[in-house]
């Protein structure tokens, strides 16, 4: 565990990275000095949620690994299920909030810039990062279906959270990975082939 939680932080760190910068380069300009100082503790916040991640990410892999184990029918099974779940949240008004707070940070940072004490940039990191998680979890479920270690899976989530985040149509964006998950959730049972995370080759055989 202690090694999946090191390795969940660095991928996601890496994975989020296009997406935060622009908001602590904001955060940076309405900061004080020690700029670096506070900028570092509010990245650590916001990283600090993201490893905390990797606890559920942990037990969603263990239950794919289990759900492979017992044979394709359980492994299509909880592809599908997941598929579904990432598809139905990406629709819901909660997503569509916590994509706000994302796309549009401003006002948040004005409230971050006034809290006080000490821990005051770690909790405004934390807090970014709660509403990113918030965001994203979904779309980070489905490398338990396309392959927590697969580089092509990491680089397309990559690009679809920067997307959604940053790009002038992000909302619709959001709204159209949801209709694909859902296509996909029921397209798996007849192409398997299309988890690869949870049906790999030697499993098609």
């Amino acid at each position: 565990m202690p090694a999946f939680a090191g390795m969940w932080a660095l991928m996601m760190t890496a994975m989020m990275l296009p997406s935060v910068a622009p908001v602590a380069l904001r955060y940076a300009r309405m900061v004080v000095r020690p700029k670096r100082v506070r900028i570092a503790a509010f990245v650590a916040g916001y990283v600090g949620v993201w490893a905390a991640s990797a606890l559920p990410a942990y037990g969603l892999m263990a239950l794919g690994d289990q759900a492979e184990s017992a044979g394709p029918p359980f492994a299509t099974a909880a592809a599908s299920a997941i598929l579904a779940a990432c598809g139905a949240y990406q629709l819901t008004p909660l997503k569509d909030r916590c994509l706000t707070v994302c796309r549009s940070p401003l006002g948040w940072l004005l409230r971050y810039a006034g809290w006080h004490g000490r821990l005051r940039d770690l909790r405004a990191g934390a807090h970014h990062g709660g509403y990113c998680l918030a965001c994203c979890w979904a779309l980070m479920a489905l490398m338990a279906v396309f392959g927590a270690m697969s580089l092509v899976a990491m680089v397309a989530l990559m690009g679809i959270v920067a997307i959604e985040k940053l790009a002038p149509a992000g909302e619709r964006v959001a709204r159209g990975c949801g209709v694909v998950a859902l296509g996909l959730a029921v397209a798996v049972w007849w192409l398997p082939g299309l988890a690869p995370g949870l049906h790999p080759p030697e499993m098609m055989m």
